[in-house]
């Protein structure tokens, strides 16, 4: 058992550990890393994930761990600060001697993390959206949630279908909104999609309106999408309506799936659409829907939990620890490569982000069906009804 002195220095070091104490015995508990942003400008992302692997790492040592072995569950926050992560990710490799690693809030703050877990051959779940954490293929870095390619593609199949041909882009300067700027440029031409205007904005900018007035000025915009997260999509959506463009189409990317958006954006939100996971709308899933009980139950388990409304950042963390403890499972084994091996093997893991298929040439192994096109109506998700 640690002394009080013990536990005041790994509070001050930004790490925690749960599960079980460091006092049990090693033989019957197997370590499992985690660095999330759980303070800081990403918290809204990193905190949800961090009570998610907290709430079903205790669930399932209180029904016998994993072949026998109890979890314990070595969390660090790095607050957003992508050096503190790969700090962090070395201390999981090298003091805390970690099997496998569920986390990585940001794509900044994963990719500082990746060379550390590839160079050791540990497994590493990111929980970070741009498609540069799984492509290229690394052999140890797999991932959770719907990439920002898969994000355009999906708005841009709605456009398409809404006959709005010409885009105006504002995205955020941070990791995951310039590489999703650069992936719906990319993908535009596929859809026939032109990019009339293109802005942007940094990470503490707390008024958009310039860059929003430049877009309205534009001749023939017929929608706007806004790459990014954390609380810039919220000043741009309320940016947005101030300056009366309620009238052309508005969308966010699953960047913002959270209900603290809509609490932010207040009644700007109202028509936003964005391609996000079934976990938001599962009351409204058919009772065929695959998808349907897993995320019903965990919204139930997460909110009975935290008395907070359910957040797909959650869920990617749910995915990562469940997709992790399954492949132990069936490795029947500690080992960090065979844990790997059965990773990259996994077929029809029904998650709150889809269903997911890994293969070795696709570490993330989710497919467009697995994004639903949502639309904020009173305040709240709603499905996109197809053809409207």
């Amino acid at each position: 058992m640690k002394s009080q002195t013990t536990f005041k220095f790994m509070l001050a070091a930004g790490a925690l550990s749960v599960g079980v104490s460091h006092g049990a015995h090693a033989q019957d508990t197997v370590k499992i890393g985690s660095v999330l942003s759980v303070t800081g400008p990403s918290s809204f992302l990193g905190e949800p994930e961090d009570k998610t692997l907290r709430l079903y790492v205790d669930k399932i040592n209180a029904a016998g761990g994993v072949a026998g072995k109890k979890i314990e569950l070595v969390i660090y926050d790095d607050g957003g600060d992508a050096n503190k992560a790969r700090t962090f990710a070395t201390r999981l490799v090298e003091d805390d001697e970690v099997i496998a690693m569920v986390g990585g809030t940001t794509t900044g703050s994963t990719m500082a993390m990746i060379p550390v877990f590839e160079d050791s051959k540990i497994p590493f779940i990111s929980l970070a959206g741009a498609i540069e954490v799984i492509d290229p293929v690394r052999k140890f870095v797999f991932k959770t949630p719907h990439t920002d390619k898969m994000a355009c593609e999906k708005i841009f199949e709605d456009l398409k279908k809404r006959n709005f041909t010409k885009i105006g882009l504002i995205s955020g300067t941070d990791g995951f909104g310039a590489s999703m700027r650069a992936q719906c440029v990319k993908v535009a031409p596929n859809y026939g999609m032109q990019i009339v205007a293109d802005e942007n904005y940094g990470p503490r900018d707390s008024d958009m309106t310039a860059q929003i007035t430049k877009i309205k000025n534009t001749a023939g915009v017929q929608a706007v999408v806004n790459p990014g997260f954390g609380q810039g999509p919220a000043i741009v959506t309320r940016n947005y309506a101030q300056l009366g463009m309620n009238s052309i189409p508005f969308y966010q990317s699953h960047g913002v799936a959270s209900k603290s958006f809509i609490d932010l954006a207040g009644a700007a939100a109202e028509g936003v659409r964005l391609p996000a996971a079934a976990l938001l709308v599962g009351d409204k899933l058919p009772e065929s829907d695959p998808q349907k009980k897993v995320v019903t139950e965990y919204k139930q388990a997460y909110e009975g939990a935290t008395k907070q409304p359910v957040s797909t950042f959650g869920g990617h963390a749910y995915d990562g620890l469940f997709i992790l403890v399954e492949a132990m499972k069936r490795a029947n084994s500690t080992d960090s490569g065979k844990i790997r091996d059965e990773i990259e093997k996994t077929k029809g893991f029904v998650g709150t982000g889809g269903i997911v298929n890994m293969s070795a040439t696709d570490h993330l192994g989710l497919d467009l069906s697995a994004f639903r096109m949502l639309e904020i109506k009173g305040g709240d998700w709603n499905l996109v009804a197809s053809g409207s």
